[in-house]
């Protein structure tokens, strides 16, 4: 039995647009989906992929869950409502840093106003942080293994690396994993910014001397994951493979990252050593890069630990530069992209890096999309180059460190 977990299709919803094709050709192109400090989804509209009444009784980050999964499951070839397998052979694990965000302040202003018993009796499953894996799931009858995420901003990259792990296992045959927020609200904005973690010019600009916090943004992503043997039955169209993955943590404070990088560079290393890589392997990395003067720091040192002198040679860019940092959805967005700049054999820019920090002097990508290096190793089947192979890094509050080493079509 293969050990093989392959991208058969993708879906997402960003600040760049309502499709993963906008998302990754509007980054390539330089366009920014920021907005007033904010990477808002503008062209979202829930009512597109359910009813009214369906979207009443769903958060916004569950919508954007589900709108992002519809994208993804019609991409891979499914039937909207046919599994290609066995329903309870396939799970789906969607994560979110926050959940129901929106709806647990209007249930708050409700009860302040009008008293408890007007609470509405939808305000917990509006709310709770599972809410989009179940309602992914109802949408599309999976009957697997089926659960919620919630480790901040590196939710969507464990959900990928989960279900990964668990097709390797044996214990799905395919599932739908991603990562989903919405926290534009007045509560989380102004939360946020009593931290001083959010960025006062509303500029993204990772690893720049002049970074001063995250845009916030909002939106989703969602992959199809199958088995190589239920993929190849079907005769799906593969995207991309999760050849590793690893995760660990900092257990050094609630919010700053670990200074010197080490705990993040352990999951870097482990997540090739489980996809059998060396850093000679890597052609790109997708960084977690959120335009903090810490994280990006940690960031570069852990990099640096990981893949040594190759480090240097590596183009790094981060797509939180074009979209604002999606908390909870952040890994699997920034998953998506990555696989397709691999398809493309391009490394995306690092938008609004303008001047470089002395102590962070590794290659971002600062001048526009550059092709990725030639890849002259044959792919083993002597029809030419071998897919390219990239890391995705995720590191969330409470010290999470998430790893995915992707490879794109065979």
């Amino acid at each position: 039995m293969s050990d093989r977990v392959l991208i058969t299709g993708i879906g997402a919803v960003t600040p760049l647009g309502a499709s993963a094709r906008e998302l990754y050709e509007g980054w390539l192109a330089g366009r920014s989906g920021i907005a007033g400090g904010l990477g808002a989804c503008t062209d979202f509209d829930p009512t597109q992929y359910m009813t009214v009444k369906e979207a009443r009784r769903s958060d916004r980050f569950a919508q954007l869950a589900i709108a992002a999964g519809m994208q993804a499951v019609a991409d891979a070839g499914w039937g909207a409502e046919e599994p290609p397998a066995d329903p309870t052979d396939v799970g789906c694990v969607i994560g979110s840093g926050i959940g129901g965000m929106a709806s647990f302040e209007s249930s708050c202003e409700v009860m302040r106003e009008r008293g408890p018993e007007r609470v509405s009796p939808l305000a917990i499953p509006l709310i709770m942080g599972n809410a989009a894996a179940g309602l992914v799931a109802m949408r599309h009858k999976l009957r697997g293994p089926v659960f919620g995420v919630m480790s901040a901003c590196a939710s969507g990259t464990h959900a990928i690396g989960e279900a990964m792990r668990m097709i390797r296992a044996g214990e799905a045959k395919a599932v739908l994993a991603g990562g989903a927020e919405a926290t534009l609200t007045p509560l989380a904005k102004a939360a946020f910014g009593a931290m001083e973690a959010t960025s006062p010019s509303g500029i993204s600009r990772p690893f720049d001397a002049r970074r001063d916090g995250f845009v916030m943004g909002e939106g989703a992503g969602v992959l199809v994951l199958e088995s190589e043997e239920l993929a190849q039955e079907r005769g799906a169209r593969v995207l991309g493979e999760v050849i590793g993955y690893a995760a660990t943590a900092d257990a050094h404070h609630i919010t700053a990252p670990e200074p010197t990088g080490r705990p993040a560079a352990t999951a870097i290393t482990r997540a090739m050593r489980a996809a059998g890589l060396t850093p000679e392997d890597i052609d790109y990395v997708n960084a977690h890069g959120t335009s903090t003067p810490l994280n990006d720091a940690s960031e570069t040192a852990a990099i640096k630990l990981a893949l040594g002198e190759r480090a240097y040679d590596i183009p790094v860019s981060s797509t939180k530069s074009a979209i604002g940092h999606l908390l909870g959805a952040a890994g699997a967005v920034e998953a998506i992209a990555t696989v397709l700049a691999l398809n493309d054999r391009v490394a995306p820019p690092t938008l609004n890096y303008e001047e470089p920090d002395p102590d962070l002097d590794l290659d971002y990508v600062p001048d526009g999309p550059r092709p990725l290096a030639a890849n002259a190793n044959g792919n083993g089947n002597g029809n030419g180059p071998k897919p390219h192979i990239a890391l995705s890094n995720s590191f969330g509050f409470g010290g999470h460190n998430a790893v995915l080493c992707l490879a794109g079509a065979p």
